[in-house]
């Protein structure tokens, strides 16, 4: 079953409903570098009021180890994310499992990039370009998604309803990460398109 990661939560109401509606994990986003940027607070919140077995991640980008430390102790996630050119030994000092975004918008040249961070618990391909953040709504060439990794691969950018279905058949991913393919606006979440995203994945399943 593939799984899901809701990203770029901003409201409480949003965040509930995509675990509802069967989010896997729900995604919050720190760096100042983001449309979606929550506060320690709203994030507290946020993760306060979701029910059992839904992860939370917090997402950074080339931020300062001292805000990462920050959201850990204000909000507990259960991974971290890292989307800018973090090295592996340093997505690793937070001692938590993290996940580390790779930038597919070059295409084919982005790959070596997999082999570049052993300790991640998962890799997160994105189609944004190198240096930009994530939430974009790029795609890139699905194609592309190895097969010969042990890390779960996690497959983002330009992903909706309409779309999630033959990516996932095209990829194969263990996890699909969406953000602007549900929104009415940055950092605002559509029921409706959320809904139809979710059916959809479970039924490309």
């Amino acid at each position: 079953m593939t799984r899901i990661k809701c990203c770029g939560m901003t409201r409480v109401e949003d965040a509930v409903l995509a675990a509802r509606l069967g989010a896997d994990a729900i995604g919050v986003v720190f760096t100042a570098r983001s449309k979606r940027r929550v506060s320690l607070e709203q994030a507290a919140a946020i993760v306060h009021a979701l029910p059992p077995f839904v992860s939370v991640v917090a997402l950074f980008m080339d931020d300062d180890a001292a805000l990462v430390r920050e959201a850990i102790d204000a909000v507990r996630p259960d991974l971290l994310q890292f989307h800018g050119e973090e090295r592996d030994d340093w997505c690793a000092q937070f001692g938590l499992r993290y996940l580390k975004a790779i930038a597919m918008g070059e295409g084919a040249a982005a790959l070596a990039r997999l082999r570049e961070y052993p300790g991640a618990a998962g890799l997160l391909l994105d189609g944004h370009g190198l240096g930009e953040a994530g939430g974009s709504g790029k795609a890139f060439d699905w194609s592309l998604m190895p097969r010969d990794l042990a890390q779960p691969l996690i497959l983002a950018g330009g992903l909706t309803a309409g779309n999630v279905g033959e990516a996932i058949r095209v990829a194969r991913p263990w996890a699909v990460d969406v953000a602007s393919g549900v929104e009415s606006a940055p950092g605002i979440k559509d029921p409706r398109k959320l809904a139809d995203f979710i059916h959809a994945v479970r039924a490309a399943a």
